[in-house]
């Protein structure tokens, strides 16, 4: 089987866009996000519209056991990837001392442990005959401490830091890692 190019937080604004560039450039994909339906409207539409081959698994990336249920699913179907684009993250807009202890963890479940675990497991699946290249998505927030979004930014500034890092680490195995840090973004519903 060809490498696929593997998509976190696949149907939102960022997510799809990179799913559609990815398409139009003629890669395989692998797409997850928590919606199952949206999921399978999204590769119906980039098998239709560009002929490639897409698969997709819905997954609460903020859940170690659907994570878990995850990397098996991959790893039965002996994929293999040399794309990594980490797009998932959330934010919760208000004071750190308003966020419940949920909203807390989920935080941190989502923009960095999932990240973190993801990028480990797909590094054992590589394809080791091409360049495995990374794209976490940070943020413009990870230079700055943000009153009103202090989570958010440091769990950003955490991306960052791990991308630069990870990448020094990674550099004489031909993998590259890249954090991709933009400004404001429309989001659906707090998710990016």
């Amino acid at each position: 089987m060809r490498s696929m190019v593997f998509i976190t937080g696949a149907t939102g604004g960022l997510g799809k866009a990179f799913a559609v560039e990815c398409a139009s450039r003629g890669f395989d994909l692998f797409l997850t996000d928590i919606s199952e339906p949206a999921l399978a409207r999204l590769s119906e539409s980039l098998i239709n519209t560009y002929d490639i081959k897409v698969l997709y698994y819905g997954c609460d990336l903020t859940d170690t056991y659907s994570r878990s249920s995850l990397y098996e699913h991959v790893r039965s179907r002996g994929l293999m990837s040399d794309f990594l684009i980490n797009v998932a993250g959330l934010d919760f807009e208000g004071t750190f001392a308003e966020r419940t202890p949920d909203q807390i963890r989920t935080m941190v479940r989502l923009n960095i442990e999932a990240n973190l675990e993801l990028t480990h497991e797909l590094l054992k699946l590589r394809d080791p005959a091409r360049t495995f290249r990374i794209i976490n998505v940070s943020s413009l927030a990870a230079f700055y401490p943000m009153p009103v979004k202090a989570m958010y930014s440091a769990s950003k500034r955490f991306l960052l830091n791990f991308s630069r890092a990870l990448g020094e680490e990674l550099r004489s195995r031909n993998v590259t890692v890249t954090a991709l840090c933009p400004a404001g973004m429309p989001t659906n519903g707090g998710m990016i």
